[in-house]
Formats: structure tokens, C-alpha cells, sequence
């Protein structure tokens, strides 16, 4: 008990230690950024993390590259943020100086800053022994005031404007009202802001370049030197001289991040976002963690600077992060009698989000919103916010419209924050599970709607009906990485003993939306998702990286399972999954390069197509389970169907099951154009989940044509019967059959093959391979 809190007292200690050490970096750091010309230190700033990118893309060091210490491009983010602190607090003085030697102190000093944050943030949550969040609170702790200091732009820079643009929507009129432009103009604004970030420097460089070139062509055809006839050139080409001015300016004087300048938003909206010089009064204020991370950066309440009369996206990724909250804020402040409309257009644009934006992936989906019902515990009528069925998948999305995390420093306010996963995670989990419990109370149950004060009943809901069920709690901003690490809180468990719950946010919809786009991609990697949800332990950072994860190894869950089990860890990081899918951001020809995807053979994609044009009952099951193959077993999949298919000109049908680690899946090929004899397809299919010794099958029939086209594919469900009677005697005798050696069943192979249809043509006197009884000859030998 002794050591237990002598240790204690020491991480104190520490902690007392470091904070003092942070307020004095930060208080040179600011005296460094006030005493330079704010236009030359954010051009030198940007050229630096211009050069340290294209080092990056080199393979080369950044410091071979840059003029300053070889930061990561993260430092140099946390240090624009420092710079737009210091311009927010305090007034340009009278007389300023650029020295690179005092950029190059910026830059040490900044990542000293942030180390001394690192190991703030563990010695003061090392301490915590117990909260909201029990034994785990420590952890959710230490992540919190992390992320605080750490956690920037963790989105995609080019899907800023459809982000913008779908969650300003509700407030078009309001928006027009008070800033004379609507929710796609400002939608508009933002993705140019995001661009000049992003891409700005590139474009000026070429800007420069194309001058230059023109200039000097210009000269020789005068046949002078290029100095001798500048002034000419100059007086000639007024509008690209002015052009070159302003590339000028974008790479030497912070101009990339001149908003005024590279969008078209009013000046009013722009001053409602912004700083001007000096007016922030609390950040370096005395007392504790004067100046730190562990304030609140002025940035995340105004996340532009006034510098003359234009207006500067100092730090980008916090104009990102902090600008959709910013503007909200301010129309309620120009409009507080707007606060209830604007409560309900949140909440119906927040409710309809994931059935809107991911339509496409949920074709024909019964979708109900508001739904009620009768809690049968409390009696009382509950209420959860959207139900999607569609095919045998259920999802339950409980919406949040509030930010996704609160401006209060966790170091000051750590009980807000975890109010925050109180309000964003845990309701929405107990809302799901409330229903949960509901569909578990019955076996059918009813839904209702409320119409003028009255409960009209909607539709009703069999939990037998689906094999997947997906509870999921959505927020409009990204919550990560909360929405990974709470599965591991105490509260959180899997919905009737096997349903996880999991949280996502709308600017993740998006991106699904993109790499998944059949209702087929998106289900299974749903159900993955799920399944990872499930594993405590396991963490991946954000929707990225399960998404990353998804697309490079397929069933991740399964292997990080063994892992875990294998080595009996308590705690596996995945790290870097989502390195595919950020790549497809990337580039100017960002939207026109392929989408990655799991690979498959061309006949598999040919029978995934099928199923997904038919959509017959049942059809997520078939495609979850092909989806479900590795490599290998996609592979054999391939050339069993391939072998079926072009057999077509000799064979009205034919058969084959086929499994790996999951449930087989037994597939029927038969000609196209003739009629299905359903009879003799199940009795096939019961025979061969026989003598595979398989208790549940997954059953797909198939049209084809013997030249390569699928017409349709139709998903079954497959009778293993578990006792002998008269009328299935013939399922048990074909069932024999095909387990004999040579021609039935390979039950030692990793993928299980039916021999009796695939192997070569029988002799005519043989036994025919259906399985009939009948010579070969007199049977589909004919």
C-alpha cells in the first residue's frame, strides 16, 4: 500500500513538474510569434510543410528538404495552431522582425511542448482509479487529454463540401437570411478553403512557372534579355502579372490560407469565424495551463485570423474541425429565437443521415423513422429514431445531433468530457437496447408511429426474420477515437448476448459510401464491423482503418480473434489500416482514379452481379457468404462455377458445394430459360449438407449461359434433415452417394468440393451423377 502511494505522490510530482515546464515553453513560444510579422512567418511556416510533404512523397528526409529541424508535418500543424493563439491574443506591436533562427527555436520548441503534453496527460490519468466509465476510466482518460493535444483534420480535405453542404442544408433559408448566400454557396466556400490548404502552394509554384516561361518567350522574341524587357512584359499582361503577384504571395506570405482571397463567402460570415488581432483574452490569461494545450486553442471557437482586411485560415485543420460548430454557434447568436426550429431541422437531418446518404447501398429498404412502442418492462411508450430492414439485415441508428465532443479542456473539465460519451455513446446504447429487448419480447412485435398526438401502428417486426442486427449510435462529427475505445467500457455489451453496438458519424458516411457502393459490399462490411465491435481489446483507430482493414485482409475479426487468442493479449492495435483508403483522397485526380476493393475473380463478380441485380429474398445471406471466402476459396469458387457454367451446352444443370471456415455454400447452375424444378434443387442440396456433414447451408441458384453470362441468381434456404423418414429415405440414399471416394465429397479439403459434379462426363452406363438412380445414358446423358 506504501509503494502503491508513493508512486502516486511521484507521478504527482511529475505532473506539477511538466505543467510548469509547459507554461514556460509556451510563453517563449509566444514571445518568438508576436515579435515576427505574422504575413512572413506563416509563408515561411507553409513553405516548410510544403517542402516537408514533398520530402515525404520523395522517400526523402524532411530535413534535407527544409530550412527547419526534421519536424513531421503533425509539427508543423501543432505549431500553426500556436501561431494563431499568439495573433488572436495579441495586437501586432509596433516593430517586427522575421528570423529564421527564431523559426528554427519555434520548431524545437514546439515538439518539446508537445512531449512534455504526452507525458502530462499519463502521469495525471495514471492516478484516476475509478469514474463513470469504472475501471477503464483511467484509459478513457488518458485518450481524452491525448487526443486533445494530438487529434487534428482527421477527415478528408475534399469531402469537405458534400459534408458541409448535407448538414447546412436545414438552415438554407436562415443562412440566406443573415449571410446573403445558402447552404451550397458556404458548402462551396469551405471546399475552396480546404483546397488552398491542400493545394494551393502547387498551384501558385505552376502559376510561377507558366509566368516565367511566357515572359522569357516574350524576350526572345523581341530578341533581348529577359531583365531588359520585364517592364514591358509586365505592362502587357496586367492580369497575369497580378495573377503572378498573388502566387507570389501564396507561397512567401502565408497567402494560401487567405480565405478572403480564395473563396467567394461574405465578409460577414468570414468576421463571424474569425479573430481580429488581440481580441482573445483567455488562453495566455494567468493561472493554471496558461497558454498549454490543455486550454482551449482559440481556435476551436473562431477558427480564422483578421490580418488587415482580409481574413486567414491560419490553421487548417482546426478550420475544418471547429468551423461547423463556429457557424452554428453564431447563427444562434444573431437569431436566438431560432434555437427550436433550429433543435428540430438538427434532429431530422441527424435522424434521416444514414438512410439518406447511403441510399444507394439500402435499395428498396423499409425505412421507419420516430418509431414507438410499448416498453413491456416500464409500460410507458419509447422511442428510438431510425429502423432500416432490409432483405434478413436490421439496422437500429440512434442519431445525436450535438457536437461530437465539447470545447472544455479535458485537463480542466475531464467530467464534461465524459459526460460527452455519457450523452453521444451510452444513451444511444441504451436506446438500442431498450428496443432490443422489445423485438426479444415476443415473437412478433408492433411498431407504431405518432401522428397528432396518436399511436398508429406501422408495421410489424419479427426478430427471426433477420440474421443480422446492427445497433449503432450516429453523431454528425467524427468521434474518434471514442467511437472505437468505448466497447471496452463496462456498460457496453453485445445486445441480447450478440449483437455489438458500435458508433459512426455522418463524415464517415460519406467515405462508405464511395469504397462500398452495392448494397452487398456495404452488408458484409457491416457485419465485420460488427464483429470487431465485439472484440474488446482490439483497437483501430477510426472508421478508416476498420475500413482499411476490411478491404486488405477481408475478415479481420477472425484474425485479430486469434491473435488475441493465441498470444492471450489483452490489448491488440491494429496501426495504419486505413493507409488504402486515405490514399484515395490523395492527387489532384483524386475522384476520376479507381476506388479500391477487395479483389475477386471475374466469375464470382459475375455471380455477385446476379445476385445483386435479382435481389431476391435472402440475397445479403448469399453474398455475405462469398464474401466471406479468402483468396484461395474465391479462387475455387471461380473454377467451379466457370467449370459448371461452360458444361451448360451438354447439361441442363448442374451442382457443386463448396466451403471454407464458415457455412458451405451450395450452388445450382442450370441453363438458362428453362424451368426451375425446385423439387429436385433442394433435394440436391439437403444431399450434398449431408454428406459434407454441414448443419446449416447457404443455397444459391443460378441461370446461366454456356458462354460466360449470368442471367440471375436467386438465394435458398437449405432443409439438412436430422432424422430418417419414408418420404426423405431418397435424400439419405443421394447423400451416400455422393460421399462415396472418387466422386463425392473431399471432406479433408480446406475448400469442400462436390466431386459428383465436377469431375469428368460419366460412361453412358453409369450411374448418373444428379444422383437419380438412373443410367447416365438414360438420364441427363440424353
Amino acid at each position: 500500500m506504501l509503494n502503491i502511494e508513493k508512486a502516486a505522490a511521484q507521478r504527482k510530482e511529475a505532473a506539477s513538474t511538466l505543467l510548469k515546464d509547459m507554461e514556460a515553453i509556451a510563453a517563449r513560444m509566444r514571445d518568438l510569434i508576436v515579435a515576427m510579422p505574422a504575413h512572413e512567418l506563416l509563408g515561411y511556416l507553409y513553405a516548410q510543410h510544403m517542402m516537408k510533404s514533398f520530402a515525404a512523397a520523395r522517400g526523402k528526409s524532411a530535413a534535407a528538404e527544409a530550412d527547419a529541424p526534421a519536424l513531421s508535418i503533425d509539427d508543423n500543424q501543432f505549431l500553426l495552431e500556436y501561431v494563431h493563439a499568439v495573433l488572436a491574443s495579441d495586437a501586432a506591436p509596433e516593430h517586427t522582425k522575421f528570423e529564421k533562427a527564431a523559426c528554427a527555436e519555434l520548431f524545437t520548441l514546439g515538439c518539446k511542448l508537445k512531449e512534455k503534453s504526452m507525458l502530462f496527460a499519463m502521469a495525471t490519468s495514471a492516478n484516476t482509479k475509478d469514474g463513470l466509465f469504472g475501471p477503464d476510466t483511467a484509459n478513457i482518460e488518458f485518450h481524452a487529454k491525448s487526443s486533445w493535444v494530438l487529434l487534428r483534420g482527421n477527415r478528408y480535405q475534399v469531402l469537405e463540401g458534400e459534408f458541409y453542404s448535407y448538414v447546412l442544408a436545414p438552415h438554407d433559408d436562415l443562412l440566406k437570411e443573415i449571410y446573403g448566400v445558402g447552404s451550397g454557396e458556404i458548402a462551396a466556400g469551405f471546399q475552396h478553403m480546404a483546397d488552398a490548404a491542400r493545394t494551393g502552394q502547387a498551384h501558385a509554384i505552376e502559376k510561377m512557372i507558366t509566368q516565367f516561361q511566357q515572359a522569357r518567350a516574350f524576350a526572345a522574341e523581341k530578341g533581348k534579355p529577359l531583365k531588359d524587357v520585364m517592364a514591358e512584359w509586365v505592362a502587357a499582361n496586367a492580369d497575369q502579372s497580378k495573377a503572378t503577384g498573388q502566387a507570389i504571395d501564396d507561397m512567401f506570405r502565408g497567402g494560401v490560407a487567405n480565405v478572403s482571397r480564395h473563396t467567394k463567402l461574405p465578409a460577414t460570415l468570414l468576421a463571424d469565424l474569425a479573430y481580429q488581432r488581440g481580441e482573445e483574452t483567455e488562453f495566455f490569461a494567468a493561472g493554471d495551463y496558461a497558454g498549454t494545450p490543455y486550454r482551449t486553442l482559440p481556435a476551436r471557437k473562431k477558427p480564422l485570423i483578421q490580418l488587415g482586411t482580409d481574413y486567414y485560415a491560419v490553421d487548417p485543420c482546426f478550420t475544418r474541425d471547429a468551423g461547423y460548430r463556429a457557424l452554428l454557434f453564431n447563427l444562434l447568436q444573431r437569431k436566438p429565437n431560432y434555437k427550436k426550429t433550429f433543435e428540430d431541422r438538427q434532429k431530422t437531418m441527424s435522424e434521416s443521415a444514414f438512410a439518406d446518404i447511403l441510399s444507394a447501398q439500402l435499395p428498396a429498404a423499409i425505412v421507419h423513422q420516430e418509431v414507438y412502442y410499448k416498453d413491456p418492462v416500464t409500460k410507458q411508450w419509447s422511442e428510438n429514431d431510425t429502423l432500416i430492414l432490409i432483405d434478413d439485415v436490421l439496422f437500429l441508428v440512434e442519431a445525436k445531433a450535438g457536437a461530437a465532443a465539447t470545447i472544455a479542456s479535458p485537463a480542466l473539465d475531464f467530467k464534461r468530457h465524459a459526460q460527452s460519451v455519457q450523452d453521444l455513446v451510452i444513451k444511444a446504447y441504451k436506446q438500442c437496447e431498450r428496443f432490443f429487448n422489445y423485438l426479444n419480447s415476443a415473437t412478433e412485435v408492433p411498431i407504431y408511429h405518432l401522428i397528432d398526438g396518436k399511436y398508429e401502428q406501422c408495421g410489424l417486426v419479427r426478430r427471426a426474420d433477420y440474421r443480422v442486427m446492427i445497433p449503432i449510435g450516429l453523431t454528425v462529427e467524427s468521434f474518434s477515437p471514442f467511437s472505437t475505445y468505448t466497447k471496452d467500457l463496462p456498460q457496453i455489451q453485445p445486445l441480447l448476448g450478440k449483437h455489438p453496438f458500435f458508433s459512426m458519424s455522418i463524415d464517415d458516411l460519406f467515405v462508405l459510401k464511395r469504397i462500398l457502393p452495392t448494397p452487398g459490399q456495404f452488408a458484409h462490411y457491416m457485419e465485420v464491423r460488427q464483429a470487431m465491435a465485439g472484440i474488446r481489446g482490439a483497437h483501430l483507430f477510426d472508421e478508416f482503418d476498420h475500413l482499411g482493414a476490411y478491404l486488405t485482409k477481408n475478415r479481420i475479426d477472425l484474425e485479430t480473434a486469434v491473435r488475441m487468442k493465441e498470444g492471450q493479449a489483452h490489448i491488440l492495435v491494429w496501426d495504419g489500416m486505413s493507409h488504402i483508403v486515405d490514399r484515395s483522397f490523395e492527387g489532384e485526380d483524386w475522384d476520376s482514379r479507381p476506388l479500391p476493393v477487395q479483389e475477386f475473380p471475374n466469375e464470382v463478380l459475375k455471380l455477385l452481379g446476379a445476385l445483386d441485380t435479382t435481389r431476391a429474398p435472402g440475397w445479403l445471406s448469399a453474398e455475405s457468404r462469398i464474401r466471406d471466402f479468402d483468396e484461395k476459396g474465391r479462387q475455387d469458387l471461380a473454377n467451379m462455377l466457370q467449370d459448371m457454367r461452360k458444361s451448360l451446352d451438354q447439361h441442363p444443370a448442374r451442382y457443386f458445394i463448396i466451403a471454407g471456415e464458415g457455412e458451405p455454400l451450395f450452388v445450382w447452375v442450370e441453363q438458362d430459360g428453362q424451368a426451375t424444378d425446385w423439387s429436385k434443387v433442394n433435394d440436391k442440396a439437403s444431399a450434398a449438407a449431408l454428406a459434407a456433414r454441414a448443419s446449416n447451408v447457404v443455397g444459391v441458384m443460378a441461370t446461366a449461359r454456356a458462354n460466360g453470362c449470368y442471367q440471375g441468381a436467386t438465394a435458398f434456404s437449405v432443409t439438412v434433415p436430422t432424422v430418417r423418414t419414408e418420404e426423405n429415405a431418397h435424400i439419405y440414399e443421394d447423400a451416400v452417394r455422393m460421399a462415396q471416394p472418387g466422386r463425392a465429397i473431399d471432406l479433408k479439403a480446406s475448400a469442400r468440393v462436390s466431386k459428383a459434379a465436377a469431375g469428368r462426363k460419366p460412361a453412358r452406363n453409369a450411374p448418373c451423377p444428379c444422383g437419380s438412380g438412373a443410367k447416365f445414358k438414360r438420364c441427363h446423358g440424353r
